[in-house]
């Protein structure tokens, strides 16, 4: 296995390929239902509306999908997930994991949990999402706690 450097911090860490595919397919589908919406003659204003409302609820279930990112810096690493925002001292992270098979990071943490960490993930970009991983690892060991017994 090649040394990986250290990051420069800050770094942000997302899957940006997921994120291309889900704005870029939400963009579509909002035009499209908006197209028809117009395009449809016999559609009263009411059903035009729901249809563009339709289209932005599709547009922001995709967008939300987007979101999850990690950003880590001095101080320590912030996890931003669908819905939720946490914000991680170094040294709370006692390891970075992703197993074959594993849908995202996890994070064990110290007061005994384990943080699902959505912003990296392997989906359709597999290498991407290992060299993430290994870079927020040795940022976790060198500025954290960390796992060894050195």
């Amino acid at each position: 296995m090649d040394q990986q450097e250290l990051p420069t911090l800050p770094v942000t860490f997302r899957p940006t390929r997921t994120r291309a595919v889900l704005l870029s397919v939400g963009t579509v589908m909002f035009a499209v239902i908006t197209a028809v919406a117009v395009a449809l003659e016999k559609l009263s204003p009411g059903e035009r509306i729901s249809f563009v409302l339709t289209a932005v609820l599709f547009f922001a279930v995709l967008a939300l999908l987007s979101r999850p990112k990690v950003v880590a810096d001095d101080r320590g690493v912030t996890v931003v997930n669908l819905t939720r925002t946490r914000r991680l001292d170094w040294a709370e992270i006692l390891r970075v994991n992703l197993r074959p098979g594993d849908p995202w990071v996890f994070l064990d943490l110290s007061d005994g949990t384990s943080l699902p960490v959505l912003g990296i993930q392997p989906g359709i970009a597999r290498h991407h999402a290992i060299r993430d991983a290994r870079a927020l690892r040795l940022l976790a060991e060198s500025r954290g706690t960390g796992t060894d017994d050195r």
